[in-house]
């Protein structure tokens, strides 16, 4: 009588046996026979699991009065965010002072920020409290069943408005190289010295990605925080920028030199593209989603090396069409921009995509109220639904509004439009995404946005 193991061992030649043939010829890539695939260690984002994610974000300044001294406050309110029924919440920890509300080795924290809010004006927030900022809404979101995601204000690090100037830009001289060097129509001028608030860093400047990878390494320690996402990724608009470590490296990125600086790039001034653009401004639009592209690179690994389970992610505007004036293509690299875009894409563009080195993208689905149903970009719906067939399964994508800025939105009153916004964003990518806490409570749109999460789980079960 033959053992166990002999028995096996022959089940396991046979297999191999009628395997062989089929292996060696390769007639087909489809196999005659099925086996069944393998459970997958996470979900794929075109195959989700369960009701899609709801995520609402915490806008540092705007919620400053409330949060920036008070525990209990976030703690009731996360739990009042999870009742109505969202699943994350993204809380900024970097505004864009550059200084920050979690543990750090390497800039200040957060000491004040500009907020209208407490009926005070347009004043100074201070903050005195010693507690971790960051670990209390980890606390408190956990506590109420949601996920934390610290959101990251990136190539910024100084603001000034009306009642002065705050962050390291402003504090210490050294920083102010990295600024951003605008192409205005008086000449090349550091965005120091213009009337912009807030202050842009050069993504090309290599101390800069250094910088704000070892901030990002050290948000990645929280243990028990759920995701990062990068806010502000990017140049601070078409003027940006045209420093001599940017005109290096593009002449690098070229392998010939510009003869004339800027203006055989750009005319200066220029806030728009001309009608028709030359090579060297085709080459550039490219370089510069390039440098942006290996900037997400970097800072996902640094993430990723120190907690390789956190989800990184990114924000963007949903508007695509033009969003390469920030530098940014935050599309999958298998999207082909040129077919669709060819006034600003080339062939190349489509190589510096990024999405695939995210786990997920939140997408600012801004549209006026009258807005929200729609095909095309500039309707809630539409842009979801373009966002994620740009993505092409890349990442998870995550859309919807902002309910207190824009055409429509900024009285209140909206609260069937709030609620309608869900439906029109969930059901055209993979979740609901909205921009921000402070609206839904400045105008009591909870019960609102409630309902429509409600219609929506319920759609789900059906």
């Amino acid at each position: 009588m033959k053992s166990k193991k002999t028995f096996l061992m022959l089940i396991l030649a046979a297999v191999v046996a009628f395997a062989a043939p089929a292996c060696e010829e390769k007639k087909s890539p489809t196999p005659e026979w099925e086996w069944p695939d393998p459970t997958p260690d996470k979900p794929t984002p075109d195959e989700p699991t369960g009701p899609k994610p709801r995520y609402i974000w915490i806008d540092a300044a705007s919620n400053f009065h409330d949060y920036a001294n008070d525990k209990a406050k976030i703690e009731s309110d996360m739990a009042k965010v999870a009742d109505t029924g969202f699943t994350d919440i993204v809380v900024d920890v970097r505004p864009t002072s550059g200084d920050v509300l979690f543990r750090t080795t390497h800039t200040e924290q957060v000491k004040r920020l500009a907020s209208w809010a407490g009926g005070k004006g347009y004043h100074w927030e201070e903050r005195t409290a010693t507690w971790d900022y960051l670990d209390a809404f980890i606390e408190a979101g956990h506590k109420a069943g949601l996920r934390v995601h610290a959101g990251f204000n990136t190539m910024v690090a100084g603001v000034a408005n009306s009642l002065g100037q705050e962050g390291m830009v402003f504090r210490d001289a050294k920083y102010r190289n990295w600024v951003t060097v605008l192409n205005t129509a008086d000449g090349l001028q550091s965005e120091m010295s213009t009337s912009s608030s807030a202050k842009f860093l050069n993504p090309a400047h290599p101390d800069v990605a250094e910088f704000l990878c070892n901030l990002l390494k050290e948000l990645a320690a929280y243990e028990e925080l759920d995701g990062i996402v990068l806010d502000r990724c990017r140049y601070d608009n078409l003027m940006s920028d045209f420093s001599d470590i940017s005109r290096t490296k593009f002449e690098q990125y070229l392998g010939r030199t510009i003869a004339n600086w800027p203006a055989d790039v750009m005319a200066p001034g220029s806030a728009t593209l001309p009608a028709t653009l030359t090579t060297v401004q085709y080459e550039w639009l490219e370089f510069r989603a390039k440098t942006i592209h290996d900037f997400i690179v970097k800072a996902r690994d640094a993430v990723k090396s120190v907690n390789s389970d956190i989800s990184f992610g990114a924000y963007v505007g949903a508007w695509y069409a033009t969003y390469y004036e920030v530098g940014v293509n935050w599309a999958s690299p298998r999207f082909g921009v040129a077919g669709t875009y060819p006034k600003w894409a080339t062939a190349d563009y489509k190589n510096y995509g990024y999405a695939d080195h995210l786990d997920v993208l939140l997408v600012g689905a801004y549209a006026s109220v009258e807005k929200i149903y729609g095909a095309g970009e500039w309707s809630v719906q539409g842009f979801c639904k373009l966002a994620h067939d740009k993505v092409m399964g890349d990442c998870v994508v995550i859309g919807g509004p902002d309910v207190g800025n824009g055409t429509g939105w900024t009285a209140g009153g909206k609260a069937n439009e709030a609620k309608q916004t869900v439906d029109a964003a969930i059901n055209a990518c993979d979740g609901y995404f909205l921009f921000d806490l402070i609206h839904v409570k400045m105008y009591n749109y909870w019960d609102a946005l409630k309902q429509g999460i409600n219609k929506y789980l319920r759609e789900a079960q059906e």
